[in-house]
């Protein structure tokens, strides 16, 4: 009995063991396939503060809350069920369906482009701050653009880990969603929030604090401004960089041989990092540029005789 009884328990010393290592293997697993999509959780990271702008204080955070809930419930409910399955029975068609996202991407970055360009971006603003549905098409426009951010990390998530057994993939793209989306939210409502901290410590009898705090509090608008200006240039350089692996893994080498080529000219390293990022973004631009114009055409083709001069007037 008591031989019965050791032998019970070493089995199960052993299952604990094969149980610890089987979470060991994981956690490190969904630590490369983090690392590995860290490009575009700086981009993810860069583009949702834009969103925030122009929003009254008290309403940040709840606004943040709401888009990484959103985020949090694409990745796990649409994104990684819907990548599992199709890198199971259908692998061919991820490529295609993230190229329509990137060139999606393209599109939003270049619109923004042109609003800057144009002058329109003030205008827009005014009328925005006093719609009471302003928040519910932040929040939506928010989601949707972290959707397919969301869906280049899943992806190369995926990538990284897909010689894993499917139920190790899913736990391990399950991990991921939750570490990236709590890592970029849990860092965009500390930028958002950093003049309120600045606030504080200028508040407080140290004159170190007093001098940190003013210098936080005058320096975020420009940091701000600058994180607008970051999002919308990721959006292009993503949407991009999207497009010029998309078309290689689809048979079409030329240009991403140039971007190589280009690449190994500089010596690659940081130089050729630079490279391929400003082939992406001068890509995406055009790519989303043709889209801005292909969808200003068929609006305007949509839009009944008459209709624009009566509602200048």
């Amino acid at each position: 009995m008591a031989g019965g009884l050791v032998a019970l328990l070493d089995d199960i010393a052993a299952m604990a063991k094969l149980a610890a290592a089987s979470v060991d293997d994981v956690a490190a697993a969904a630590g490369r396939a983090s690392a590995k999509a860290a490009g575009v959780v700086v981009d993810d990271t860069a583009v949702t503060p834009r969103y925030v702008q122009g929003l009254t204080p008290d309403r940040e955070l709840p606004i943040i809350k709401r888009i990484a809930l959103g985020s949090l419930r694409n990745k796990l409910l649409i994104i990684t069920p819907a990548a599992l399955l199709l890198s199971q029975f259908v692998p061919w068609l991820l490529t295609p369906i993230l190229m329509l996202g990137g060139t999606y991407l393209c599109y939003e970055g270049a619109e923004k482009v042109w609003e800057k360009v144009a002058g329109h971006e003030h205008a827009e603003e005014e009328v925005q701050a006093g719609d009471p549905d302003h928040e519910k098409r932040v929040t939506t426009g928010a989601i949707r653009t972290d959707f397919i951010l969301s869906a280049e990390i899943m992806v190369i998530a995926l990538n990284e880990v897909s010689d894993e057994p499917f139920v190790s993939r899913a736990v391990i793209l399950v991990v991921v969603a939750v570490l990236i989306t709590v890592l970029v939210y849990g860092v965009v409502g500390l930028i958002v929030k950093m003049d309120d901290i600045g606030l504080h410590l200028a508040g407080r009898e140290s004159g170190t604090a007093r001098t940190v705090g003013r210098g936080m509090v005058s320096g975020m608008p420009k940091l701000l401004s600058a994180l607008s200006t970051i999002g919308i240039v990721a959006m292009l350089w993503v949407g991009g960089h999207i497009l010029l692996v998309g078309v290689d893994e689809l048979g079409w080498h030329t240009l991403y041989d140039w971007v190589h080529h280009a690449e190994e000219a500089v010596g690659g390293g940081a130089l050729g990092w630079c490279v391929n990022t400003l082939a992406s973004a001068v890509i995406g631009l055009v790519v989303g540029a043709l889209v801005v114009a292909l969808v200003t055409l068929v609006k305007r083709l949509r839009t009944p005789k008459g209709a624009g001069a009566a509602s200048a007037h």
